[in-house]
């Protein structure tokens, strides 16, 4: 068993001061894979204090520098690139091919952000007045389960460039990933206080960094129930924020649709990371007339999704993260029958011969409408509502029907069409006829799916301050 028992402060992995333990289990099989020891209120000032003190020196550092750090950052998690896979997989349960990426997009993150540092106008000139991007200082940036490294490396990245320094606050159920992730940010050679990291409870170690008048800039990514709270702590020192909340993304499948391309892909979208993703396409959009074509596509093209032991070639749908996820799934499986909403695949329970970890048969729901609880609330987890509609006006009006607007998509061999109807989409991203992600465009969402945008230009002036100097 891995004994997670070191955080990163003032460029030391040491010994909190801490002394709770908490188990970290599998979802693979159950089992207690590490055990880690959580950081306290006075480790999590000890990091501001370190931040504070190299945020004197780091934020004069020269674009060289920073991309000096950048592309040593990238280097060192190349290097231990099997390392996060096999934690990725053995701590979370993302399949194999999901832990490469997740993994991969986290190093091409930093070595990415080069080019959108050396290009970036950090002065300009607007009428009579110099226009300075200064660092906004100390950030804590504030991560998720469901993707450890990419996370940290979506806001970690973009603050290194900025010239800000750091404390991450990854979650308490990824230890074992954010390690390897501060391992490689350690053999990367910053300078001491640059970036610090403490693991522990979320109520602990937030209200240190919540409270402290010198971390100036928050960096969140959860829910959206959370991300309210962060908000309304953040406003008594005034803190920047950059939230990265929930979504219940549409996906519209337009009448002129290849309906074997896209049904499919609807499939991936919803199922992606084992359904835990913010992004998942959950509520599939259907013109009324198709229904029935529409059923025998999703029945035909479900058979194709593999859930299994997630080290295995070929599977596509590992476990949820804990007990706590597989329940809340299964709460939600049961309100969406209760609701009188069609299970065509999938249900309750778990998948035959899977009986030991946290694996959730794959679900679709049919006749489905959207006030029901399925269709409204964010289940995160491997869950499709299917939801008619009788015209284009309807189904945009049924996607904007929604607290969230994180993203989109739209299936249709009209192109044109396709955008017409995405300009009209209440969210952050659309993808038309795609599932591809694009790690320079900006990223973040519309209503109660967050403030603010991160990857590329900007995510960058996420973590600056803008000084006009007029003379």
């Amino acid at each position: 068993m891995k004994n997670i028992d070191r955080i990163y402060i003032n460029g030391k992995f040491i010994t909190p001061k801490g002394t709770e333990k908490a188990d970290i289990i599998s979802p693979v099989d159950g089992s207690v894979v590490a055990q880690l020891t959580y950081a306290n209120e006075s480790d999590t000032n000890d990091a501001i204090a370190a931040a504070s003190e190299a945020l004197k020196h780091y934020s004069q550092s020269t674009i060289k520098e920073r991309t000096t750090y950048l592309q040593n950052i990238h280097n060192e998690i190349m290097k231990r690139m099997d390392d996060l896979i096999e934690a990725t997989i053995t701590e979370y349960g993302a399949t194999k091919e999901r832990a490469k990426w997740s993994n991969m997009l986290a190093a091409t993150t930093f070595s990415s952000h080069i080019s959108i540092l050396e290009h970036y106008p950090f002065e300009k000139k607007i009428n009579e007045s110099k226009i300075v991007m200064e660092p906004v200082g100390v950030a804590a940036l504030f991560t998720p389960w469901n993707s450890s490294s990419g996370s940290i490396a979506v806001k970690l990245a973009p603050a290194l460039a900025a010239g800000c320094t750091v404390i991450i606050k990854p979650s308490e159920f990824s230890p074992w990933q954010s390690q390897i992730i501060m391992e490689c940010i350690d053999a990367a050679g910053l300078p001491a206080g640059v970036v610090n990291m403490v693991n522990g409870r979320g109520d602990v170690i937030s209200k240190a960094l919540m409270e402290s008048p010198a971390v100036t800039k928050i960096a969140f990514t959860g829910s959206t129930q959370v991300g309210k709270i962060i908000a309304q702590q953040s406003i008594a020192t005034m803190k920047r924020l950059t939230l990265e909340l929930s979504g219940k993304s549409a996906n519209i499948i337009l009448d002129d649709a290849d309906l074997s391309i896209a049904i499919p892909m609807a499939l991936q979208a919803a199922f992606m990371n084992n359904g835990q993703a913010c992004i998942a396409g959950s509520r599939l959009l259907i013109p009324e007339a198709k229904t029935a074509e529409v059923r025998e596509a999703l029945l035909k093209a479900a058979g194709h999704f593999k859930v299994g032991k997630p080290y295995y070639d070929g599977i596509n749908v590992g476990p949820v993260a804990s007990q706590k996820q597989y329940d809340r799934i299964q709460q939600y499986i049961g309100i969406g029958i209760e609701e009188g909403a069609e299970v065509i695949w999938g249900g309750p329970g778990r998948p035959k011969g899977l009986e030991d970890g946290y694996y959730v048969k794959p679900t679709i729901f049919m006749g489905v409408n959207n006030n029901m609880r399925i269709a409204r609330e964010e289940i995160f987890g491997p869950v499709l509502s299917v939801i008619p509609y009788r015209n284009e006006e309807e189904a945009i009006a049924i996607a904007n029907d929604t607290d969230y607007g994180l993203m989109a998509y739209i299936s249709s061999k009209d192109v044109s069409r396709a955008e017409k109807i995405a300009s009209r989409l209440q969210a952050g991203r659309v993808l038309i006829n795609t599932l591809k992600h694009d790690p320079l465009a900006p990223f973040g969402g519309f209503k109660h799916s967050g403030i603010g945008r991160e990857n590329g230009a900007f995510g960058l002036e996420a973590f600056l301050e803008v000084k006009v100097l007029i003379s």
